[in-house]
């Protein structure tokens, strides 16, 4: 389904069959929503599964000016209320996982609950440099440059080995991102920072970290957990993106996390 969110045309995909309550999820950089396909098959009878491509990723067009995290947090404000849902559960891995800190901090009182997998609260000063190198490399060299490196990131080499069908998928919609799209998106990450801001956070939150995560470190997401009051922190065995490298387990995680009383 596309529907036309602040002035770009945006893809998502609804599963209510269960009609429950609403659940949203947000990929990373350099994807899309089907890196979501089989964490919703598993929720979408109990929950309304959202899953939508970010500006500039999969389906859904770029921007034609600069945006910042704060923007895509807008977006999806946008589409929520396009689709009629005054509250979800939000769930964000890396980029997403930003998004989702950021949606939050700008929304309160439509969070019904946080997940965030792989991410940061802010880039720090040091590594601002790394987004503005992986920006200028995706705008002058194609996205096919950046493959190799950034699965090595995402994905431990025994779970490449062991499911190459979902290795194939991953790759093939990070090599399809549009090279501008991606770019302004590292752009974004790169002045992304509400680690000061995260302790007004109040809703139930849920962070997980991959081991083996050489990106986007485990204390990264870690020091979320500990700047908001009550949340709790993961860490799998798996590299950058944890909920698909251990979806069983992140699935149960996220089941158990869900059906706790607010």
């Amino acid at each position: 389904m596309q529907v036309n969110i602040n002035g770009i045309e945006t893809r998502y995909v609804l599963s209510n069959e269960g009609g429950g309550p609403w659940l949203t999820f947000i990929h990373q950089l350099g994807g899309d929503l089907s890196v979501w396909d089989q964490l919703a098959g598993y929720f979408r009878d109990d929950y309304t599964v959202l899953r939508y491509d970010v500006r500039g990723h999969g389906k859904t067009a770029a921007s034609s000016a600069p945006f910042g995290i704060a923007d895509l947090s807008h977006d999806l404000a946008t589409l929520l209320d396009a689709l009629g849902a005054p509250t979800t559960h939000l769930v964000g891995m890396s980029m997403g996982g930003m998004i989702a800190q950021q949606f939050t901090l700008d929304h309160p009182t439509r969070v019904d609950s946080l997940t965030i997998a792989d991410s940061s609260g802010g880039t720090p000063q040091e590594a601002r440099a790394t987004w503005d190198q992986r920006a200028a490399t995706a705008r002058r060299d194609g996205m096919v440059s950046l493959v190799p490196a950034t699965l090595s990131r995402w994905l431990t080499p025994d779970f490449q080995a062991a499911h190459p069908e979902a290795v194939e998928q991953i790759r093939d919609v990070l090599t399809n991102t549009l090279s501008e799209g991606y770019a302004m998106a590292c752009e974004a990450l790169r002045d992304f920072d509400v680690r000061s801001k995260l302790g007004a956070i109040r809703c139930p939150t849920l962070t997980v970290a991959g081991r083996h995560d050489t990106g986007t470190p485990p204390a990264s997401t870690q020091a979320i957990a500990d700047a908001i009051e009550g949340a709790r922190f993961e860490l799998l065995d798996a590299a950058h993106l944890a909920p698909i490298e251990q979806s069983h387990r992140f699935a149960a995680l996220l089941e158990t996390f869900l059906e706790r009383p607010v």
